[in-house]
């Protein structure tokens, strides 16, 4: 399956999430680099949009509200700190797997993003942006704490 498909496939997954709250998805880009097959898109809604890119498997998932930007990672680690509970990054050798523990996280998680305010949104952003901040070292102490 080329990574466009996955991607369409993967889509309706995250669909059950994002489009009850009004969210509208537009493919981004579809093509081949020397990477191999790679497809884009975006979930959008006034001023909040989820970046989503898949080359093999779901890899950059960026949330943006107005002007603060954060990673999934660094969104469910600094809401829900090292230990989580969040589905997405998993490991799996189904694709859609990555799709299925995402749209988890948002439905579990992302309230705030979904249809918030946004204040915990930009807390969480605000927690991330200190956090990368610290030396490799301190993170690490954090990270097994």
């Amino acid at each position: 399956m080329k990574s466009h498909e996955i991607l369409e496939s993967g889509r309706k997954i995250l669909d059950a999430a994002l489009v009850p709250h009004g969210f509208a998805f537009k493919e981004l880009e579809v093509g081949k680099s020397s990477g191999g097959d790679y497809a884009s898109g975006k979930y959008e809604k006034a001023d909040r949009y989820l970046d989503i890119h898949f080359r093999f498997s779901l890899g950059l998932v960026t949330y943006h509200m107005g002007a603060l930007a954060i990673s999934h990672e660094s969104y469910m680690r600094s809401l829900l700190g090292s230990r989580g509970g969040n589905k997405y990054p998993g490991f799996s050798d189904d694709p859609l797997e990555a799709f299925r523990g995402l749209a988890f996280d948002l439905k579990t998680f992302c309230s705030d993003f979904l249809s918030g305010p946004g204040e915990e949104f930009a807390r969480c952003v605000r927690i991330a942006q200190e956090y990368e901040k610290r030396s490799g070292f301190l993170r690490m102490a954090e990270f097994e704490s």
